[in-house]
């Protein structure tokens, strides 16, 4: 959801137009204040499930007859959406059958290809023959000046030097093997605290024992929130995840540590001050989304040590 962001005031501000947008009603938040969005619909869990789904559908095309649909997720559901849409339906340009043929090939067909546009760039491929370039698709949420100053306000307990905006570290994953070594976690903490490096921990997970609770946002805050402290913090560093695209979308560096995915899938974030440390192992990728249990004690993560991240915070 971070990524449509970018596209949608993109088309926004090139074509005039204006959207109404249906996704899951825990995703609602990031498309507060958006100027290109007139109205969200946000599905609960029992909605999106079958049959229900149906009726949910056959609801929402009755009710936006003749208008366009722009499915940008491709799924079964949105498959299902456009066969009842009672107007014109365009696609993004997933790449679904590349992706499998790269991963099965090794990476030996369609690398190119795959690398040629990244997701916003795909997603602007429902509409415009050619993609803008990436700089012009970059995610953005629009925070309030009072969220901003939540954002500041949530870190005053900091024990560090007053006004010195901290590293928010995020180390969770959906799926556990894109997740950094908990010892290598620490290790970079203590890095920190050796070198008087203001830090804290977002996200939400099973949280790491022994984190002071004013550096400790684990579960604490809604997502709002999170982009509000993110935008409060001098980078963020983590593994390939959703607060990933959420500081690049307020304007905060990113220091992305990637393994099973790759480039190739199209979700390293686009900054102008990102950057992505991986490791080139032969067995990269693994799987299309982090699924996949690794055989080789996730050596493409073990890879990436806390000296490495530290030198690429003082590059």
């Amino acid at each position: 959801m971070a990524l449509t962001t970018g596209v949608l005031e993109y088309w926004h501000r090139t074509h005039g137009w204006t959207f109404t947008v249906i996704t899951r009603e825990a995703f609602v938040p990031v498309l507060e204040g958006h100027p290109a969005v007139r109205a969200v619909v946000g599905l609960t869990k029992e909605e999106l499930r079958f049959p229900r789904l149906l009726g949910v559908f056959r609801d929402l095309a009755e009710a936006h007859a003749g208008k366009g649909l722009l499915d940008l997720h491709g799924t079964l559901r949105t498959r299902l959406l456009s066969l009842l849409w009672q107007g014109p339906v365009r696609r993004y340009r997933k790449l679904g059958l590349e992706r499998r043929l790269f991963l099965r090939s090794k990476g030996r067909l369609f690398r190119d290809k795959l690398r040629l546009w990244n997701v916003p760039q795909r997603y602007a491929l429902a509409v415009e023959p050619t993609p803008p370039p990436r700089s012009a698709l970059l995610p953005h949420i629009w925070l309030s000046d009072e969220e901003i100053g939540q954002g500041r306000r949530l870190l005053e307990p900091l024990p560090d030097k007053a006004g010195i905006p901290p590293i928010a570290l995020h180390p969770y994953a959906t799926h556990p093997d894109k997740a950094w070594n908990e010892v290598y976690w620490r290790q970079l903490m203590e890095m920190f605290e050796a070198r008087g490096i203001p830090w804290i921990v977002i996200g939400r997970g099973t949280g790491i024992e022994g984190i002071p609770a004013s550096r400790d946002f684990t579960n604490r805050t809604s997502l709002r929130e999170t982009c509000a402290l993110l935008r409060a913090s001098s980078v963020l560093i983590t593994g390939d995840s959703g607060p990933m695209h959420l500081a690049g979308a307020v304007g905060t560096p990113v220091l992305a540590l990637f393994g099973p995915t790759t480039e190739e899938w199209g979700f390293f974030p686009a900054g102008p001050k990102d950057r992505v440390l991986e490791a080139k192992l032969d067995c990269r990728p693994c799987t299309l989304h982090g699924k996949k249990h690794c055989d080789r004690n996730h050596a493409c993560m073990r890879a990436i040590t806390p000296e490495w991240v530290m030198s690429a915070l003082d590059g």
